[in-house]
């Protein structure tokens, strides 16, 4: 079933189930994915599933970010509903690695490359950027490239 798929079945489940928030989530990730159809260029309206998949994980880095500044700001109720709505698609993105397994990951990338000084980040991380897209955050690889590299 295409992700497109899944988020319709979710927002009926939803309407089903009178859930506010995971119904909040989904619709929009369906308007944002409307949208990247329609658009000029958007070659005959089809998504893939992992054109889907970058807009997913573009509005939840918007919402992490919206969360982080409700709380800061001491506005509880709408933190609440932002995290709510983070975790609905969180559900939907690949799990993340923990900061053991990035840096496990990152030392055996860079045992690959050979590399041994910071001069080679680039070569590292242009490896370590492809084979973790989607399961680590491009900052997280790049301070934890640094951090090792740093110590060599």
């Amino acid at each position: 079933m295409s992700i497109e798929a899944q988020i319709n079945e979710g927002i009926k489940d939803a309407m089903k189930a009178h859930d506010k928030i995971r119904l909040e989530a989904l619709r929009n990730v369906k308007k944002v994915i409307l949208e990247a159809k329609t658009k000029p260029g958007a070659g005959g309206g089809e998504l893939s599933d992992e054109e889907c998949m970058k807009i997913i994980k573009n509005l939840a880095k918007q919402s992490t970010e919206s969360a982080a500044i409700y709380k800061e700001h001491g506005r509880e109720d709408l933190y609440e509903q932002e995290a709510g709505q983070l975790a609905v698609l969180n559900s939907f993105l690949p799990k993340q690695l923990t900061a053991e397994e990035l840096e496990r990951e990152v030392r055996a990338i860079i045992a690959e490359v050979g590399a041994t000084s910071m001069k080679e980040m680039g070569k590292v991380m242009g490896v370590a950027s492809k084979k973790l897209a989607g399961v680590a955050d491009g900052g997280a690889i790049s301070a934890v490239v640094k951090n090792i590299l740093g110590s060599l």
